[in-house]
């Protein structure tokens, strides 16, 4: 359980640092109707955010960031949703109102429930802020809270979320960023399965004295089917030829798939070019692992070689 949380929803390295400035003739207007109050969306907000609920969640959003929030690729989202409420995995939410009027968000996961408080609102014309405060739903004298004014703004005639603290939430201004740092991600996700695809083979080579036919066989054995079809040496997901925005593809070169001189190539290819990926990768048929920038296409053994920090820690021998 976490001693200390970080600042609630900055998500430091995905945010513009740009000062919420507000005309001074601004004027006071009445409460919306509890159904309709920035209170209710926030916490509707919050609540998506724990259960990973992106449909629900983009409607907290404005027009210009919900367009972009559905740009993203799932994975993006995935993770955008987690640092929204400080949690390394989706939970299981539940709400309560004190009679104090201050809205409760607890999301709750095997290893901590993150509690989210949600005061009342200040409202000006358009404009409303509220406080919120988020802490670990274990520390009751709240030592190691942490407290936000979050924006909002009338769009429409709906509360959408304008602001954490003095922080715009402008996903069209992040997408670049958010796609770079989740490309690093997936390219290196891609070498390692790569690896793992071609230790599955020669796993697979040894143990049945010829290659796999396919990529789907290394996978997990469906109720009464071989072992040979369904071998378990990786996840089902991988086997499918698809796993953290790259597809996977796996030729046997020569015209039989029997005895050890049979060899193969496998390639690791962007599943969506600029977004998920930038880099193919591929291992040819004497083992040796190649990358380069191929706009989407299938890389080849005429690649730069991977470099020792990027390559997987031991390369096979077919």
């Amino acid at each position: 359980m976490p001693t200390n949380l970080p600042v609630p929803l900055l998500l430091r390295h995905s945010l513009l640092f740009i000062p919420l400035l507000l005309a001074a003739s601004v004027r006071t207007s009445g409460q919306p109707t509890a159904a309709e109050g920035p209170s209710t969306v926030l916490k509707d907000a919050l609540v998506a955010a724990c259960s990973q609920n992106s449909t629900d969640f983009v409607r907290a959003l404005t027009v210009r960031n919900a367009e972009a929030f559905s740009r993203m690729t799932p994975p993006a989202r995935e993770t955008f949703l987690k640092r929204f409420v400080l949690l390394d995995k989706p939970g299981k939410p539940r709400t309560q109102n004190e009679a104090s009027g201050i809205v409760v968000v607890f999301c709750e996961t095997p290893d901590v429930t993150t509690q989210m408080e949600i005061d009342k609102p200040e409202l000006r014309d358009n404009l409303a802020y509220l406080p919120l405060t988020v802490k670990d739903s274990s520390d009751t004298a709240g030592l190691r809270a942490h407290h936000v004014t979050m924006g909002m703004v009338r769009e429409a005639g709906q509360w959408k979320i304008l602001s954490l603290g003095l922080l715009f939430l402008d996903l069209p201004s992040l997408e670049i960023e958010w796609d770079r740092a989740e490309i690093k991600t997936n390219e290196e996700s891609a070498i390692a399965s790569l690896k793992a695809l071609v230790e599955a083979i020669e796993t697979y080579r040894k143990t049945y004295t010829r290659l796999p036919e396919s990529l789907k066989v290394l996978g997990p054995a469906a109720k009464n089917m071989p072992k040979s079809d369904g071998a378990g040496l990786v996840e089902e997901g991988l086997a499918g030829g698809r796993k953290d925005g790259y597809s996977y593809r796996y030729v046997i070169v020569g015209a039989n798939t029997s005895g050890a001189p049979a060899k193969y190539e496998v390639a690791a290819i962007p599943s969506e070019y600029g977004r998920s990926g930038l880099r193919s990768f591929f291992c040819d048929s004497t083992g040796q692992f190649h990358m380069g920038d191929h706009k989407g296409a299938v890389g080849s053994e005429l690649d730069p070689k991977l470099d020792e920090a990027d390559s997987p820690a031991s390369d096979p021998q077919h």
